[in-house]
């Protein structure tokens, strides 16, 4: 399966919660990481961008990315262990009220990303793994425009537990055509709102589809 940016990203940042890449260490340069993982430099750049803009690196002119993320050993602990079931409690607690900070502080262009990627959704159909890229992606752009450090990276965690093996095999059970219509409808409903400045609509339909996604787990989880 090819690699894109989320699934790069996802791989560097558990390497820096774990350790493996400790805090100060010169990452490797982006074409070393584009053979390593067999993917395009742009691919790369896109990844070592997000994790970024999650304070996992930085990058310094002339000089290469660097690890600015210190772990801790509990918090990482506690990322690589939750499930996917967990993992949408943990959502349920925060994202309802990011698409309220969304209305708040959303600005057009954060609007013409989050509409880039409903399209880009909405071109998936029949297929799972750009569907889920993308929708990793739309869902880290909400917290990125409520433009909060702290949502930014702990919604970055959460996407970290998505790249697990566990929610893979979730995501090749729940991830139908049928599910993915009714995910990209939400996705839909949920920026219109946000765009209307309507935040307790917006916050009302992200818990809808939280709920859709924890029915769809509960489903795959008893097959």
């Amino acid at each position: 399966m090819k690699l894109g940016a989320a699934d790069i990203a996802a791989t560097l940042r558990r390497e820096i919660q774990k350790g493996e890449r400790r805090q100060h260490e010169r990452l490797p340069a982006e074409r070393h990481l584009a053979t390593e993982y067999g993917v395009a430099r742009n691919t790369v750049r896109e990844a070592l961008n997000r994790l970024e803009d999650e304070h996992f690196v930085e990058t310094r002119p002339g000089s290469g990315t660097y690890v600015t993320f210190q772990p801790q050993e509990t918090a990482a602990k506690a990322v690589e262990q939750a499930n996917p079931l967990e993992l949408i409690d943990a959502r349920f607690a925060l994202e309802p009220h990011i698409c309220r900070l969304c209305v708040i502080h959303g600005r057009r262009a954060d609007f013409d990303k989050l509409e880039a990627l409903c399209a880009r959704m909405e071109a998936s159909a029949g297929d799972p793994v750009g569907f889920a890229e993308a929708d990793t992606e739309f869902h880290r752009v909400l917290a990125e425009t409520t433009g909060n450090g702290l949502l930014i990276w702990i919604i970055g965690q959460i996407n970290s537990v998505r790249s697990q093996d566990e929610w893979n095999r979730m995501r090749q059970l729940t991830l139908d055509d049928g599910i993915i219509a009714q995910y990209n409808t939400q996705h839909r409903q949920i920026l219109n709102a946000i765009k209307t400045r309507e935040p307790e609509r917006a916050a009302n339909i992200m818990k809808e589809h939280l709920e859709t996604a924890r029915l769809s787990l509960t489903r795959a989880a008893a097959t």
